[in-house]
C-alpha cells in the first residue's frame, strides 16, 4: 500500500511541476498545422498599409485633390461668335450670291477672358497647398491603421498565450483527476474529495473553450484590418508576449511627436492652405478683361473691331469671401494651437501609462508569479502529505491560475502602452 501511495504522489507530483514550469513561459506560441502561414507584428502592418480598403480609399483622395491642382491651373477657353443678318428668309427667291455679299452681313469673332490678379497662379498654389494637407490627413489615418492592427495583434498574443496556458493547466489537472479516480476505487480519497476534484475540471474546460474563442475572435478581426484577402483562413500569428522596458525623457518625446506627428502636420499646413485661400479671394476680387476681336463682312465691304469691356467694381468686390477667407486663417490657427496641445498631452498620457504598466510588470516579475507557483506547490504537495485539506489546494490552484492570467494580462498591456507611446510620437522608433 505504502508504495502504491509514493508512486501516486509521482504521477501527480511531477507532471504538475512540469506544467508549473512550462506556464512560467507566458510569450510561448500555440502550435499551427503544418504549413499554416505565420503573421509577425511588421507583417500584419506591411499588410495592412498595402491592402487595408478603408486605408486605399482614403488614398484616392490625394489623387483627386491632384485632380484639382489640373483644374485650378487650367486657363479660360477663348470663344468663338458666328452670326449671319439680312437673310431673305421670307423671301427666298431673292436668295443668290450677289444677295449675299451686297445686302447680308456676316460676323465672326473670337473673344478671350483676360485673369487679372494672377487668380490662376493662386489657384494653383491654394490647390497646391490643400493636397499637402490631404496628404499629412492621409498619413495620420496611416498611423491610426498602424495602432489598430498593433493592438488587435497584441490582443491575438494574449489570446494564443492564455489558451496554451489555460490547455497545459487542464493537461496537468486532468492527470490530477486521473490519478485520484484512481485512489478513490482504492479507497485513499474520500467520494467527496473525488467529487470536489472532478468538479474542480469544469471551471479548467471552460477556460480552454473561452480562449479558443477569444483567439479565433481577435484572428478575425486582425484579418480585417489587414485585408480578408491578404492571408489564409488558418493563418496564425507570430510574436511573443515581451516585456520590453523603454526609459525615454518627457522633453525628449515631446520633441520627436512635434517632428512625426502628421495630424500636426496637417493642422499648420491647413493655415498655410487659409492664407492661400485668403491671397486667391483677394485676387478674385480683381476685376477681369473680356477683349474680342470681330471680323465682318457688309455691302461688298470687310472690317474688323476689337471690343473690351470690363465689370464696374461698384457693389462687388468680393468681399464677403475675402472677409470669410480671413476669419478662416483665424480658425486655422486656433485648431493648429489646440492640435499642438493634443499632441503634448497625448505624450504625456501615454508616457504616464507606459510607467505604471512598467511599475506592475516589475512587481508581478518582482516576485508575485513566483510567490504564487510556490504557494501552488506547497499547497499541492501539503495535500498529498495529508497535511492540508483538499479546499486549501484548490483555493491555491485557483489563485495560481489567476496570477498567472493577469500576468499574461500585465504584459499585453505594457505592449499596448508601448504601442499607444508609439502612436503618439508619430513613429515606431522611440528615443
Amino acid at each position: 500500500m505504502r508504495q502504491v501511495k509514493l508512486l501516486v504522489f509521482a504521477l501527480l507530483f511531477l507532471p504538475a511541476f512540469t506544467a508549473a514550469q512550462q506556464s512560467l513561459a507566458p510569450a510561448a506560441q500555440t502550435r499551427t498545422p503544418s504549413g499554416a502561414a505565420r503573421v509577425s507584428l511588421d507583417d500584419a502592418i506591411r499588410l495592412a498599409l498595402q491592402h487595408n480598403h478603408a486605408l486605399q480609399a482614403l488614398r484616392t483622395t490625394v489623387q483627386q485633390s491632384l485632380a484639382e491642382e489640373i483644374t485650378a491651373n487650367l486657363r479660360p477657353n477663348p470663344t468663338l461668335g458666328l452670326d449671319a443678318q439680312f437673310l431673305p428668309i421670307f423671301q427666298p427667291n431673292k436668295l443668290d450670291a450677289d444677295y449675299l455679299d451686297q445686302s447680308a452681313q456676316f460676323d465672326a469673332g473670337i473673344g478671350y477672358l483676360f485673369e487679372r490678379g494672377k487668380k490662376r497662379q493662386h489657384r494653383l498654389q491654394a490647390a497646391k497647398d490643400q493636397t499637402s494637407v490631404v496628404r499629412s490627413l492621409v498619413s495620420d489615418n496611416e498611423r491610426q491603421l498602424v495602432f489598430n492592427v498593433s493592438q488587435q495583434f497584441v490582443d491575438a498574443l494574449l489570446a494564443e498565450s492564455t489558451l496554451e496556458f489555460t490547455q497545459q493547466d487542464l493537461d496537468s489537472f486532468q492527470k490530477t483527476v486521473d490519478i485520484s479516480k484512481e485512489r478513490f476505487r482504492a479507497g485513499d480519497m474520500s467520494e467527496g474529495d473525488f467529487l470536489k476534484i472532478k468538479l474542480q475540471l469544469l471551471q479548467f474546460q471552460s477556460d480552454v473553450s473561452a480562449a479558443k474563442l477569444a483567439k479565433l475572435q481577435n484572428l478575425a478581426a486582425l484579418r480585417q484590418l489587414l485585408g480578408f484577402e491578404t492571408v489564409p483562413d488558418d493563418y496564425d500569428v507570430q510574436g511573443t508576449l515581451d516585456y520590453q522596458p523603454v526609459h525615454a525623457d518627457l522633453q525628449d518625446l515631446k520633441n520627436v511627436a512635434a517632428m512625426n506627428r502628421p495630424d500636426l502636420r496637417a493642422a499648420q499646413q491647413a493655415v498655410t492652405a487659409a492664407e492661400s485661400q485668403l491671397a486667391l479671394q483677394k485676387a478674385n476680387g480683381k476685376m477681369d478683361i473680356t477683349g474680342t476681336f470681330d471680323f465682318s463682312h457688309t455691302a461688298g465691304a470687310s472690317s474688323g473691331s476689337f471690343f473690351y469691356n470690363m465689370p464696374l467694381p461698384i457693389f462687388n468686390r468680393n468681399q464677403g469671401e475675402i472677409a470669410r477667407a480671413q476669419s478662416g486663417i483665424i480658425q486655422a490657427r486656433e485648431q493648429a494651437s489646440e492640435t499642438t496641445q493634443q499632441v503634448s498631452t497625448d505624450v504625456v498620457a501615454a508616457l504616464a501609462n507606459l510607467q505604471t504598466n512598467d511599475q506592475i510588470i516589475q512587481l508581478y516579475q518582482g516576485g508575485y508569479v513566483d510567490a504564487a507557483k510556490q504557494s501552488r506547490d506547497i499547497s499541492e504537495y501539503a495535500y498529498r502529505k495529508g497535511a492540508a485539506s483538499l479546499l486549501d489546494y484548490l483555493d491555491s490552484e485557483r489563485t495560481y491560475r489567476a496570477n498567472q492570467l493577469a500576468y499574461r494580462q500585465a504584459l499585453a498591456s505594457y505592449m499596448l502602452a508601448l504601442e499607444q507611446m508609439r502612436q503618439a510620437v508619430g513613429t515606431r522608433n522611440l528615443p
